[in-house]
């Protein structure tokens, strides 16, 4: 199983090299068949020869330049039209992300799960130099979209996750611009009837470079992606679910 990596990166000369270079490291040691697919999100700093540099140095690292309309969640969509892995992982330029739980994620995927999802307030995982005023409107967030969905995951709103590809096809059409992306990837996975493990995950605060993360201005954004699938999940009566798709295809045959 091939893992394609993508890392979305706007203006992030500062971390994205040391970022890029302990992943492609560590998936050449564990044997990982990957790809590390970075967007280059309109950057105007040196993130743009940042990129060129990493795809001469690493053979499995290659870049493509995510035109405007700019944004996360675009520039995720964008790496989700191009990968050509089995499977594909959602990784911050920051350094944020531990390599080894992208191991770890991997392992879970070729248990069989259609996707893994990281969290941060489980046993075996913790953070770093997490903004204190970001942590209580992150656990409040999370206790609603938990609440509502009823779920047991409590980090939904945390951008590490992998997907397989049936995945990433079973949840179109992606409609989130921005940041709220990582709610509507996984909520959407979860309702639609594909299956996932959540995984311990270490988190460290960036040492370098702005966090895009404007949380002002994302909060309506995040509230309308989670009340969209959640009237999906309530008045859809499962047209896209995973189950009712592939009993459909099996009457049309």
């Amino acid at each position: 199983m091939k893992i394609s990596v993508i890392i979305p990166a706007h203006n992030e000369e500062g971390c994205l090299y040391g970022t890029v270079r302990a992943i492609a490291q560590t998936l050449d040691l564990e044997g990982i068949p990957h790809e590390i697919l970075i967007v280059n999100d309109n950057s105007v700093d040196r993130t743009i020869d940042i990129c060129q540099e990493l795809s001469e140095t690493f053979p499995t690292v290659r870049y493509i330049n995510n035109q405007p309309p700019n944004g996360f969640g675009f520039a995720v969509r964008r790496g989700l039209a191009e990968f050509d892995g089995d499977a594909a992982a959602i990784v911050m330029a920051d350094a944020s992300d531990d390599p080894i739980d992208l191991v770890a994620g991997y392992r879970k995927l070729q248990e069989g799960y259609d996707c893994v999802f990281g969290s941060r307030f489980i046993k075996g995982g913790f953070i770093v130099d997490y903004p204190i005023h970001k942590l209580a409107i992150n656990r409040l967030a999370n206790w609603f979209v938990k609440s509502i969905f009823g779920l047991r995951y409590s980090d939904v709103t945390n951008a590490f996750k992998i997907y397989r590809r049936e995945v990433i096809e079973g949840v179109q059409p992606i409609l989130s611009h921005h940041f709220n992306l990582t709610v509507e990837l996984p909520l959407k996975a979860i309702v639609r009837g594909f299956s996932y493990t959540v995984i311990p995950l270490r988190w460290y605060n960036r040492t370098a470079g702005i966090s895009k993360l404007k949380i002002k201005e994302m909060g309506s954004r995040y509230l309308f992606i989670v009340l969209y699938v959640w009237l999906e999940k309530h008045l859809s009566r499962g047209d896209y679910h995973r189950t009712r798709k592939i009993a459909k295809l099996k009457v049309n045959a």
